[in-house]
């Protein structure tokens, strides 16, 4: 189907041809006889060139009105120029106004993160979110791709459940006609069912934590991929786990350099994500954490944020004194850059007030405790790619999780571990498959057995190995933007104290 209009994504094909693009006003200056109207349409950001000799006067008067995110209709030349947003600039011919927008509430100036998440249905359209979600979709397609093109069959595990996947104290508890039903912590249990009847299958959907944390990791509504093969170990999973984070990433450094640029995403740390990821079993990680390797790197880290810390007060100090002689343009870069040092600085000054702390606390860990965000974040700061970690005590294993032959002390479960501090993106492992141990673990684990006696007939008709794993979508996403906190990267987020917009 042809349409009445053009995209400015697609503006490269229209070079020196008239187009008529319809979007937003994101913003706009303006000199004698000219309006610079920054136009967005949802696929990309032009500027459009109004010149008041060139337009009739109801295009001038529209431009001339046009106020923040008011709807325009534009009609113009396209013309090649990489200086602008995107490379092409439009030569209006005519500009007509569809609908108003008065007193916009997110204006350029900075707003602190509570105030953008009660407007983040608005402040979805500016840019930073607009990359983000962009980026979301591209590595949603790739997930896709990537099991689709390995012969996996998607099918989706129920979101009401009458049982728990990881323990009951994080379950969001529903009335269900009378009976007592939960939102889903995870599609893994029915992703089993799923794979001994179709083989290699991956479920897509939301999962549910009612836990409350407020740590920059954790939302209550997320989104999982839980893959589950039959026939696979522990080794297989972990291979089909790196494979999966390699693809992903090559896909979001292939088609998304733009969107990494608006974030200001350091792409020669995602460059370096190729296999093989290094391998630690738990007890190795338990025995790095504690080394003396680790208190001097964090030593070290703690000198070079001192460092970084006197050069930006530096920097702050003289602009500031800059800033009086300054021209109205120079003005600007020097507010727009103390806002990037204070932010910085604020950093600087959380992290240097936590290092001493998660430096006692990896120095005094305990074999046989679960790693904690601080732990996560020091092991990954040894290493340049993701990490995986396996063979974790069973004590801290979920009930499904298969022993290791060798020592049945630890369960058959991985976690792949992001670089940069972004801790836990996957974890998953091999699931037992024995009738008699799992009627135990329920048993040990005070599980009611008439909510999972269908899972139990898994391993009663025809148990086979077969594991799998979850991937957090959000988290997988905060570490490839380089951005702080998982609540930006879902396009509304459920949080501790947030259930609006």
């Amino acid at each position: 189907m042809e349409l009445p209009f053009q995209y400015i994504a697609d503006l490269p094909r229209y070079v020196g041809k008239t187009v008529t693009l319809k979007g937003w006003l994101y913003n706009k200056r303006s000199s004698k006889g000219l309006h610079f109207l920054i136009l967005r349409d949802g696929t990309g950001l032009v500027q459009c060139v109004v010149a008041q000799e060139k337009v009739d006067a109801a295009s001038w008067e529209a431009a001339e009105e046009a106020t923040q995110e008011c709807a325009l209709e534009v009609v113009g030349t396209v013309v090649r120029d990489e200086r602008q947003i995107g490379g092409h600039e439009i030569q209006v011919a005519r500009v007509q106004r569809i609908s108003p927008s008065e007193n916009y509430p997110i204006t350029p100036k900075p707003h602190g993160i509570e105030f953008l998440m009660d407007h983040r249905h608005l402040w979805l359209r500016s840019r930073r979110p607009w990359a983000i979600m962009r980026i979301r979709n591209r590595v949603i397609r790739a997930i896709h791709e990537f099991f689709q093109e390995r012969g996996f069959l998607q099918l989706d595990a129920p979101i009401l459940t009458g049982n728990a996947v990881e323990g009951t104290t994080t379950l969001f508890e529903i009335d269900y006609f009378g009976d007592r039903a939960y939102l889903s912590q995870s599609g893994q249990l029915y992703a089993e069912a799923l794979a001994m009847a179709f083989g290699k299958v991956y479920t897509f959907g939301p999962t549910f934590r009612a836990e409350k944390s407020k740590t920059r990791r954790h939302l209550t509504e997320f989104w999982m991929i839980e893959p589950e093969m039959a026939f696979y170990d522990l080794e297989m999973s972990m291979a089909l786990a790196e494979e999966l984070v390699v693809h992903i990433v090559q896909e979001v450094l292939r088609h998304c350099r733009m969107e990494l640029e608006v974030l200001g995403r350091d792409i020669t740390a995602l460059e370096r994500v190729q296999p093989p990821f290094p391998r630690l079993t738990y007890s190795e990680a338990v025995e790095l954490l504690r080394s003396d390797k680790t208190a001097q790197m964090i030593e070290a880290r703690i000198e070079v944020l001192k460092a970084e810390q006197q050069r930006l007060e530096a920097e702050r100090t003289e602009n500031r004194r800059r800033y009086g002689q300054a021209k109205k343009a120079e003005k600007r870069r020097i507010d727009a850059r103390e806002i990037e040092i204070n932010q910085r600085l604020d950093e600087i000054e959380k992290e240097l007030e936590n290092l001493p702390q998660w430096k006692e606390s990896a120095r005094n860990f305990q074999w046989g405790n679960d790693f904690g965000n601080s732990d996560e974040t020091v092991l990954t700061w040894h290493f340049d790619r993701p990490i995986i970690v396996h063979r974790f005590p069973a004590a801290i294993k979920a009930f499904y999780m298969k022993r290791d032959p060798e020592n049945e002390q630890l369960a058959l479960g991985m976690d792949v571990l992001a670089p940069e501090g972004y801790g836990e993106i996957i974890g998953g492992g091999q699931r037992a498959d024995d009738l008699a141990f799992l009627e135990a673990q329920l048993e040990a684990h005070r599980l009611p057995r008439e909510a999972f006696e269908w899972y139990l007939d898994l391993r009663r008709y025809g148990s086979v190995p077969h594991s799998g794993f979850g991937l957090g979508l959000e988290r997988t996403l905060a570490w490839i933007c380089g951005v702080h906190h998982v609540r930006e990267v879902i396009p509304f987020p459920r949080l501790l104290g947030r259930l609006t917009p």
